[in-house]
């Protein structure tokens, strides 16, 4: 989706106070029927589990959610035990205890088989339903699923661990037009009363219930049979399924790839791909059928920008790639996520650079993955790579940047100082060694270790156990030929205490100089002197494949620039040295005078990357400053101008065949860029492209600047260009344009305008796996925010409702409409709403929040008035440009 425990008795641990199931038996093998009822919105279910029973014992204990459990019998031996057993249940834990009279002896084998009635919910979570309308406009459903992390429980009782593996047999009964679709192929499929269908699979290898699925419902396909096994995309029928080709033709190359990659073969008899009309994350995992957002996997070439089909890509082969890492090899628990994420992150980004090279995708990792990991762990509020969790809501929390940017950016980082070669060989040993199996961080090291004679676990062990990363202080001394460096722990607060600096990373510096690139020292070490051959020109962390912030002296940083304009610094080190740059002024470390100085420096630069760098820390300067005064804003949006206008006009935003994939995001980016800024050429071409859409001519706008059109029009417009934009996330004929439509809405500034916004937010219209996308929308002006703040207090108990906290949507709406704020008033105000609260399953978001608005709060505080003067000095305030 785009967790130790060790041993054969799987469900013991170390870990206080975690809350697992008791170890005496073990599930060996479920044998599970469903039959969904889509006019009450339930189903009923039957589950005979086989057990393994490990010590003397009366009682079953298994996981068991919104599940009512109508009759139990307990066999052993073929003998029936107890056929009426007592039943319990502790809504708390999420546990149904089965007690029976006769004790059943360590050793022998046993049953328990359950019949019960579950609800087909609309949380999007375990055995759940999602609509869509049919072509007369009638709403229709499916049955889906979303077991990962703990909501197979929802779904059947079962011992829902990542290590208490089993086989399964799954058969659905539904209506005879239906499809029916499970982990595995279909084994048989037999006529049953009423004039419905029992469909029953194959059973499955050895694997974890939160990667079980199936779905119901009426579904069209479109096949590849290129690869070894059939692959198939599927949608609902108002989906055009043909946009599902460029997904299933990339899966059958991606499935041959990794394939020769991990020298494993995929052990599935077939692989779906589903499109999901309703589904809370980007993609789910399932072994042999995994779910995706519409977005993330139909994509229309015609219709669609260059970014969403970037997007496609990574989504699919991120998915491909747990099939293996996840599903084959699996964690031992939670506090293990980012084995699963991690490397799946990091090997879509390795697959996708070999399929589409052109695309250049490593650079844009520096400014993606790299800054989305180094931004929340700057945070107090921030956690550990293996992070110890106890409890079923605090699992949906650690799905973050940490446990998938993070732990991607520390497998790159291994991946270079092992070398590619060494690191997959590593990856290749500990998938045959562990296949079926589960692991814990320890097995990776000991099989990159073993791969590549390095003391991996040592160098890495500090990486994933502790929170944070260093900022590394570099002084010169011209005499000795020599630079000083020092590591100490970077917060974005720029407060750190003396106990929150105790661990010493090893730091790989990636010192590239005129002779070379070295990448092999380390500082392990507080402070350290290194020998520079030149010191004309080095920069430390080449490419920036290591995860830490380099701090210079104003006088090298200017150096720095001229080396990046005299080509002596690759992309990656130019985009890495401008988001240094921008974390540093953040926190304190530099001035942010400095930074503007740096960034009015760099308009001559010639790449996308870089130039997406240098925007987003403009942006972020311009929304910590967003409730300042007027002239302060007026002043950095013509600082923006200045700098991107020119660039913006040089490449158009006309789009042509032959513009390449990186070309068509750069002139996206810089159109869009100039709109924001007020480029007046810029704005008037986008109200007369928007004039002519309104007027019906859909071709008026290309994909690749939609967004932006949109953005600027709404931003001064009226109901009018509202109702328009309105209309497409209605009526557009892909999910894409729809989606598009609906995060720029926010845009619009006229109150009457921002509480149609909200309203369209709290109603039905918008699914709720989409709400989040008209609130993002709001935070570009301060009228927005603040409307959006005062929506989420008003509505909390709805919002709560609709959103429950054990489904992690909730989070993200509270990040959304709390973090933008940059006052210490504002912070106030959030916390003495929050501490009111009980604040089970979402206390991180509420914390990363605080962090946020303290970050731009201190930021303000420290720099308010050297911004001014450097935009005085610049003639941007004071003057008219």
């Amino acid at each position: 989706m785009c967790g130790s425990r060790r041993g054969d008795v799987s469900g013991s641990t170390n870990v206080q106070g975690r809350e697992v199931l008791p170890t005496n038996v073990k599930p060996l093998h479920y044998d599970l029927t469903l039959e969904p009822n889509f006019d009450k919105f339930n189903y009923e279910g039957t589950v005979v589990i086989d057990l393994q029973v490990n010590e003397d014992t009366n009682f079953v204990s298994l996981n068991s959610n919104e599940i009512e459990i109508h009759s139990a019998v307990v066999s052993s031996k073929g003998a029936v035990v107890d056929s009426k057993p007592e039943i319990s249940y502790n809504g708390d834990v999420q546990v149904a205890t089965i007690k029976f009279g006769n004790a059943i002896a360590a050793g022998s084998d046993a049953q328990l088989k359950l019949t019960f009635t579950g609800i087909l919910n609309d949380n999007m979570a375990g055995f759940y339903r999602s609509s869509f309308k049919d072509k007369n406009g009638e709403k229709k459903y499916i049955a889906s699923t979303q077991m990962e992390p703990t909501d197979a429980r929802r779904a059947f009782p079962c011992f829902d661990e990542p290590a208490l593996k089993a086989k399964f047999t799954i058969t659905l009964i539904a209506d005879k037009s239906m499809a029916c679709l499970s982990n595995m192929d279909v084994a048989s499929e037999t006529e049953v009363q009423g004039g419905k269908k029992a469909v029953k699979f194959s059973t499955s290898p050895l694997m974890s219930t939160y990667l079980v699925a199936f779905i119901v419902g009426h579904l069209n396909y479109i096949e590849n049979n290129s690869f070894r096994v059939p692959i198939r995309v599927y949608a609902t029928p108002d989906q055009d399924i043909e946009h599902g080709r460029f997904s299933l033709d990339l899966a059958a190359k991606t499935l041959a790839f990794y394939e020769k990659a991990f020298d494993s073969e995929f052990p599935l008899p077939k692989m779906d791909m589903v499109a999901v009309p309703d589904f809370s994350a980007g993609a789910m995992e399932n072994w042999g059928l995994i779910t995706y957002r519409i977005v993330d996997v139909l994509l229309d070439e015609k219709a669609s920008s260059a970014s969403r089909k970037e997007r496609i890509a990574e989504t699919v082969q991120h998915e491909l790639a747990h099939q293996w890492f996840g599903n084959l090899v699996t964690m031992d628990f939670w506090d293990g996520l980012w084995l699963n994420e991690g490397f799946a992150t990091w090997m879509s980004w390795y697959s996708c650079n070999v399929f589409y090279p052109e695309w250049k995708v490593w650079q844009s990792y520096v400014i993606d993955n790299l800054q989305g990991a180094l931004s929340l762990d700057s945070l107090r509020s921030s956690h550990p790579i293996e992070v110890p969790v106890k409890r079923a809501d605090e699992i949906n929390q650690i799905f973050d940047a940490i446990s998938y940017s993070k732990g991607s950016s520390v497998l790159r980082m291994i991946s270079k100082y092992l070398g590619e070669d060494v690191f997959l060989q590593g990856v290749r040993n500990y998938i045959k060694k562990h296949a079926y199996g589960n692991t814990e961080t320890g097995d990776l090291w000991a099989a990159l270790a073993d791969a590549s004679g390095k003391p991996v676990r040592k160098v890495m062990e500090i990486w994933t156990k502790n929170v944070g990363f260093p900022v590394v202080s570099v002084t010169e001394n011209p005499d000795a030929s020599s630079i000083h460096l020092k590591q100490n722990r970077f917060l974005r607060t720029g407060d750190v205490r003396p106990e929150e600096d105790t661990t010493l990373y090893p730091v790989m510096l990636g010192l590239r100089t005129r002779s070379g690139l070295d990448e092999d020292t380390m500082l392990t070490e507080r402070e350290r002197e290194f020998k520079v051959p030149d010191l004309d020109f080095f920069k430390l962390n080449a490419d920036h494949s290591g995860l830490y912030r380099t701090s210079y002296t104003p006088e090298r940083l200017k150096q720095l620039g001229k080396a990046a304009k005299d080509g002596l610094l690759t992309v990656e080190d130019r985009a890495g040295m401008i988001a240094d740059a921008g974390a540093l002024a953040t926190s304190g470390y530099q001035h942010t005078s400095g930074l503007l100085s740096l960034l009015q420096s760099l308009d001559t630069e010639s790449e996308f990357v870089v130039w997406n760098e240098i925007l987003t820390r403009i942006g972020s300067l311009r929304s910590a400053w967003l409730f300042e005064s007027q002239e302060t804003k007026d002043a950095l949006t013509a600082f923006q101008r200045k700098l991107v206008s020119a660039k913006a006009h040089e490449l158009g935003w006309e789009f042509s065949d032959k513009d390449g994939h990186i070309l068509q995001q750069f002139k996206a980016l810089m159109f869009g860029s100039a709109g924001s800024a007020e480029d007046p050429t810029v704005v008037q071409a986008a109200k007369d492209m928007f004039a002519r859409f309104a007027d019906g001519d859909l071709s008026a706008i290309h994909p690749n600047i939609r967004g932006s059109v949109f953005t600027i029009v709404l931003k001064n417009g009226s109901a009018k260009e509202y109702d328009v934009v309105l209309d497409r996330f209605r009526h557009a004929a892909t999910s894409d344009e729809k989606t598009t439509a609906l995060r720029c809405l926010g845009a619009a500034e006229d109150p009457a305008l921002i509480k149609r916004t909200l309203d369209l937010a709290t109603g039905d219209e918008v699914k709720n796996q989409d709400i989040y996308m008209p609130l993002g929308g709001l935070r570009s002006h301060p009228a927005g925010i603040e409307a959006r703040w005062t929506w989420l207090k008003e509505n909390w108990d709805g919002i709560y409702k609709r959103l429950p906290p054990s489904l992690g949507m909730l989070g993200m709406v509270i990040q959304l409409s709390t973090s933008s704020f940059c006052t210490e008033a504002q912070l106030k105000d959030v916390q003495q709403f929050f501490d009111a609260k009980d604040r089970k399953g979402y206390d991180r978001a509420v914390e990363q929040s605080y962090d946020a608005i303290r970050v731009k709060a201190s930021w303000l505080q420290r720099d308010r008035d050297d911004v001014d003067q450097w935009l005085r000095g610049n003639r941007y305030l004071g003057s008219k440009l």
